[in-house]
């Protein structure tokens, strides 16, 4: 009788150790979840594991240029800081513009991060996140140039960054067959100073460091356009743009985006 009781009792706490690893192993388990969640990478779908895919077209200071080898400026730091808060590293693909919404249709660059303004056009193709910027559209001109209003550009020969929103604008306002169409905006401001265009339309950022660099050129002081800048993002990815629009939160609220944007823009 007594070795039924104390085989009893040697079951009891064997079951009672296993039920307690088993609630061990749970919650373990759970932990591990809760801790990869939080960094972003379980639940981001991404082009390349642990990785952050940005498209650019680096000719597009202060937001996106080369230094020696290395691509920086004021998106390259914003989506930089994104990847740090879901975990990720970075990598940056330099690309044509126009070729950065087709990368982030296909899948092969998570973010179109290149002074994009929002469009309903673009909309169609891509979604956006959050504003991280705003942008306006100037026009440069040559020093002593009869050109000194937007109204003063009808009639005139006008160079574009092709795809660029000066692009459909200048389209839009002055007419197709006026508006030249440059790969880059350095190619359109090296038409402009050898006589082939009267002036070029782009972001007043680019544009000021245009004119900062190339002696002759004006801007002129009257704003075309107001436009907000946002990262493209492909069509349905709503966990990749909510961890995004999460990471732009955090970033706007601790203050690390006006400090980007202040390190580039005087």
């Amino acid at each position: 009788m007594k070795m039924k009781k104390l085989a009893a009792v040697a079951l009891a706490v064997v079951m009672s150790v296993s039920m307690l690893a088993g609630c061990g192993s749970s919650n373990d388990k759970k932990s591990a979840e809760s801790s990869t969640s939080a960094n972003g990478t379980a639940t981001v779908k991404t082009a390349k594991d642990g990785v952050l895919t940005m498209a650019t077209n680096a000719t597009f200071p202060p937001y996106e240029y080369y230094e020696g080898n290395d691509i920086v400026g004021i998106d390259a730091e914003i989506a930089k800081a994104i990847a740090d808060k879901l975990g990720l590293k970075l990598e940056i693909q330099d690309m044509e513009f126009n070729s950065i919404i087709t990368a982030v249709q296909s899948g092969k660059a998570d973010l179109g991060l290149a002074g994009m303004t929002v469009t309903d056009e673009r909309k169609q193709s891509v979604d956006f996140s959050d504003s991280y910027a705003t942008g306006i559209q100037s026009v440069i001109v040559k020093d002593g140039s009869s050109i000194k209003s937007i109204d003063d550009l009808k009639g005139k020969k006008i160079g574009v960054q092709l795809a660029t929103t000066g692009d459909i604008y200048a389209k839009d306002d002055f007419g197709e067959e006026n508006v030249e169409e440059y790969n880059k905006g350095a190619d359109a401001v090296m038409a402009l100073t050898s006589g082939k265009i009267d002036a070029v339309i782009i972001d007043n950022q680019p544009a000021k460091s245009f004119v900062e660099t190339t002696d002759g050129l004006q801007i002129l002081d009257t704003d075309y356009v107001q436009e907000d800048y946002a990262a493209a993002i492909q069509k349905g990815n709503t966990d990749l743009l909510n961890a995004v629009n999460g990471a732009l939160k955090e970033l706007k609220e601790d203050g690390t985006i006006q400090k980007i944007l202040d390190k580039y823009i005087k």
